[in-house]
């Protein structure tokens, strides 16, 4: 019992610590609201539309976006900014018609007078990296933008970024998603809240706080300079953009986050591509850790700083550190039934203490912050009416990212898979009929019905004998589990 309950222990212990990492960053976040952490958002006038401007390259890494490609290309060509001072990269890795669809929209756009050019690639070696890596020598500009298929920036985007890279120190501008599809489905709706988080909370406290910071991999600024000096594009992660921003940070450059800057996107409306996103950030985020931390100890960055940046790559471990806490808890049920056993108070006590503590962050985020919509009355009730489904969806996907965990950790490679995107916007359209969805069930979706089987026996136990302590962990798991495995299966063979 206490060999089980031991390993139970250090899992909440875990989770608890990466808790307390997360109000430290809302405790930045709120003192930079008040003025004291150096937020630079509304310090810098948009820039003017002189022959001072730097000249600026857009890249838009894609790869098979048939649906969102000339959605794309459209809204780019409509930057507010002078056409002789930016042009427009398409990295266009297709191997279906999107290259085609892509070439009809460049050639349009060529003919009036933009300066735009499709880049393709005989392989897809290094994937997003190595079209982000070949197309570097081909940009003009000392100032790269960087966009996803699925975004529409604002035309005043450029206008917005680019004045802070009159600080030489700037390496890097980052600014907020926004969800142009959040009110579509209850899964577009939990993802607006989660993101919500990290580009406000976290995001936002990281910068107030003087911490490393990442850039996302789409809406924000590059300086030129800035990705040479730090070795270039490499493929070797699945997030690629968290390392490249950690080793520009290790050599001495800034990265600013702008909150008060939105960029619209597409969130995925479909289970398999949700999870293959997932899947991506969290092994990316455990295979940077492996390949990061000794270099940000290494490095002459304050104490800080390396802490700071150590807890935030670590922080794809914590659904590790959930789904171990969820397995060893339900023979817990039996083996404390009737035991005196304080320490297990303490640490039920823990997981309450840690709950709450989320509950402040998702509460700061999806209420308090400026840029939700809606009077606070209404926030807040949709606030408490989603968020206890959030967190069992979150402890549903533990072991998904727990799979996806341990290969980063373990060094195992795979592709880099896109997530598709279908050109949803409104509740009435629909992603039926298309390409690019998952058509079979996998392994680790059989294993997610059998954990649901698995907590729910832990759930009607601890009824049984009378063991209360579990329930409400349990309940949650039942839920996320089973609602993981049954939207996976759902949303199987949508496509053609």
């Amino acid at each position: 019992m206490y060999f089980l309950f031991g390993i139970y222990a250090l899992a909440l212990t875990f989770i608890a610590v990466y808790c307390s990492s997360q109000v430290i960053l809302w405790l930045d976040y709120r003192k930079g609201k008040k003025g004291k952490g150096g937020f630079v958002n509304g310090k810098k006038s948009k820039a003017k539309l002189s022959a001072d401007l730097p000249f600026v390259t857009i890249q838009l890494p894609i790869f098979n976006e048939l649906y969102v490609v000339e959605r794309l290309i459209d809204n780019m060509v409509k930057m507010n900014y002078p056409k002789d001072k930016f042009q427009i990269h398409i990295l266009d890795d297709s191997t279906d018609e999107t290259v085609e669809v892509t070439r009809k929209k460049v050639n349009e756009y060529q003919a009036l007078g933009f300066d735009i050019q499709q880049v393709t690639r005989t392989n897809r070696q290094g994937y997003k990296a190595g079209a982000l890596k070949e197309a570097t020598h081909l940009a003009k500009g000392d100032l790269i933008a960087i966009f996803d298929a699925d975004f529409m920036p604002r035309p005043d985007f450029l206008l917005e970024t680019i004045p802070y890279f009159e600080d030489k120190k700037i390496g890097v501008v980052q600014t907020r998603w926004e969800h142009i599809n959040k009110e579509y489905s209850l899964l577009t709706k939990l993802q607006a809240m989660q993101l919500d988080v990290h580009f406000s909370v976290e995001q936002q406290g990281r910068f107030a706080g003087n911490s490393l910071l990442q850039f996302n991999g789409t809406a924000g600024v590059w300086r030129k300079q800035t990705i040479d000096d730090a070795g270039g594009w490499e493929a070797d992660t699945l997030t690629e953009d968290l390392d490249l921003s950690y080793r520009a940070q290790v050599n001495g450059w800034q990265i600013i986050y702008l909150e008060s800057v939105g960029s619209p996107a597409e969130l995925p409306v479909e289970m398999n591509g949700l999870k293959s996103q997932q899947f991506r950030w969290m092994k990316g985020g455990a295979e940077n850790a492996r390949k990061n931390l000794v270099r940000i100890w290494s490095s002459n960055i304050p104490l800080k700083k390396k802490i700071n940046g150590t807890t935030h790559l670590l922080n794809s471990t914590v659904f590790l550190a959930v789904l171990t806490a969820g397995i060893t808890s339900v023979p817990l049920v039996f083996l404390l039934d009737g035991v005196n056993f304080p320490m297990a108070q303490y640490f039920l006590g823990l997981f309450v203490i840690s709950t709450l503590a989320i509950l402040l962050i998702y509460y700061e985020a999806n209420v308090r912050a400026f840029f939700q919509e809606g009077s606070y009355s209404h926030r807040l009730g949709i606030f408490i009416l989603y968020f206890p489904i959030f967190l069992a969806l979150s402890m549903g996907l533990s072991f998904h990212n727990t799979v996806a965990v341990l290969e980063g950790w373990s060094g195992k490679k795979s592709a880099f898979i896109r997530t598709p995107k279908f050109n949803i916007q409104t509740f009435g359209d629909s992603f039926e009929g298309t390409k690019y969805v998952a058509q079979k069930i996998t392994w680790t979706t059989i294993f997610e019905a059998l954990l649901t089987l698995y907590f729910l026996f832990g759930f009607i136990a601890g009824i049984v004998v009378g063991n209360p302590a579990f329930l409400v962990f349990h309940g949650l798991l039942v839920i996320g589990f089973g609602t993981i495995t049954f939207y996976t299966i759902l949303h199987l063979n949508k496509g053609n």
